[in-house]
């Protein structure tokens, strides 16, 4: 969400989708790891458990908090329990009420505003302390595309949607480029510091929680960091001082890291992505489920994208986004058509390959053998060009399979529009 809006401002370009989301309370245990202060909390996975964490926390209020991977979870609602609100505050001597919510939470799916209808699986409840924010600020660190550098954007109104604040107070929100050859300046610390509005006392662990941040955004290659609210908080005792806590946090990281970032990664939840798409991954495959009607399978993400482009401009519609990569194979392209036609929606299947690591006869093989073994039933144009062209097309025509055969992209994608409008 925060990406379109600072596209739409012209301060990004198109972001990669390929990144990993983890649970608040795995946020939680990485700020804690650098040394940034988050209120106290442990994660439960049975409502027993829940109880028993708001227990050894000694505070006169916990808040439980639905872990599923999507934003707007306070003003959700859970589909199977009825249950309202996936954040709530309860005296954690209420063991009966902990207990209730928890089991209303955990294993059913959470609908937010940004979940989609069918919502997100609640694998754990978070129990955290209350801690009581004086001053709520907001935070993030996102990669702009166009200067090919982190940014910071800050504002001092935190703990509310920053969409809304940048579509109604834009001069609120303040944006600080970070060049990765210097890193951060102390001079653009304590300006961002300043930026968030803390009072003076707490002006110097701002900067030094800004810095922090920054050195997690760059050495856990992470593509975003967003801390909302940032808070300023007194800690107990009635000469405590003030302080800075990260009360939420929302990160990602980039999934061409995975192998320098095992731990990190060991921390991925499948339960809160696509099957589809984690099975494509499987098998190497990049798969993002659309919602068009015209399969389509091709190798490479800039010829993907072209192709779902000149769908769109024929009058189609994509069902999906498939890059089979350079390591394609005959059985890899069998379980492509098995993502793809788990899709009811899909009346007709694109296959766009141009030749060059993958062989064409290998695509065309491939091609014949899924349709064979899996009893396609609706029409596959295939466009293939390059490495072994003359083998693949002699390969589609003894195949006895019906395979309408382009050489050319435009040709064959208003062909793929036509037969999937007729056979809708």
């Amino acid at each position: 969400m925060l990406r379109a809006v600072l596209k739409k401002e012209g301060a990004f370009s198109a972001v990669s989708r390929r990144y990993l989301s983890i649970h608040e309370y795995r946020s939680a245990e990485l700020l804690r790891k650098y040394g940034i202060g988050t209120p106290r909390g442990a994660v439960a996975f049975s409502p027993e458990e829940a109880v028993e964490h708001a227990r050894d926390l000694s505070v006169g209020t916990v808040v439980l908090k639905a872990q599923a991977l999507t934003g707007g979870r306070g003003k959700g609602h859970f589909l199977e329990s009825g249950l309202q609100g996936g954040v709530k505050l309860v005296p954690s001597s209420d063991t009966a009420q902990i207990e209730q919510l928890a089991r209303g939470m955990l294993g059913n799916h959470l609908v937010t505003k940004q979940s989609g209808p069918a919502g997100k699986f609640v694998s754990g409840v978070y129990v955290a302390e209350k801690v009581d924010a004086l001053k709520e600020s907001y935070l993030s660190i996102i990669l702009d595309r166009q200067t090919r550098s982190p940014v910071i954007v800050c504002s001092s109104e935190g703990g509310v949607n920053i969409e809304e604040t940048a579509e109604k107070n834009p001069s609120a929100i303040k944006k600080v480029h970070i060049d990765t050859q210097r890193g951060m300046s102390p001079l653009q610390a304590n300006a961002i510091a300043a930026a968030l509005g803390f009072s003076p006392e707490v002006q110097s662990a701002a900067a030094d929680t800004v810095q922090r941040l920054y050195k997690i955004f760059m050495s856990t290659d992470a593509t975003q960091i967003e801390i909302n609210p940032l808070s300023e908080v007194k800690l107990p005792g009635p000469d405590a001082p003030h302080t800075v806590m990260c009360m939420d946090a929302k990160f990602g990281f980039d999934d061409n890291a995975a192998f320098r970032q095992e731990e990190i990664f060991s921390w991925r939840d499948l339960a809160q992505e696509d099957p589809d798409e984690v099975k494509a991954k499987s098998y190497d495959l990049n798969f993002v489920k659309l919602k068009g009607n015209i399969g389509c399978l091709v190798n490479g993400a800039g010829l993907a994208m072209a192709t779902m482009d000149v769908i769109k401009l024929n009058g189609g519609d994509p069902a999906n986004f498939l890059d089979c990569g350079g390591g394609a194979t005959p059985e890899t392209i069998k379980k492509a058509f098995e993502l793809i036609l788990s899709n009811e929606r899909v009346d007709a299947i694109f296959v766009n390959i141009f030749g060059g690591i993958v062989r064409c006869d290998h695509i065309a093989l491939g091609l014949v053998n899924a349709a064979k073994e899996l009893g396609v039933k609706v029409p596959i144009i295939a466009r293939l060009q390059g490495t072994n062209l003359a083998e693949g097309k002699e390969i589609i025509r003894k195949s006895g399979i019906k395979i309408h055969s382009f050489a050319e992209l435009d040709p064959a994608a208003k062909k793929a529009v036509e037969l999937a409008h007729a056979h809708a």
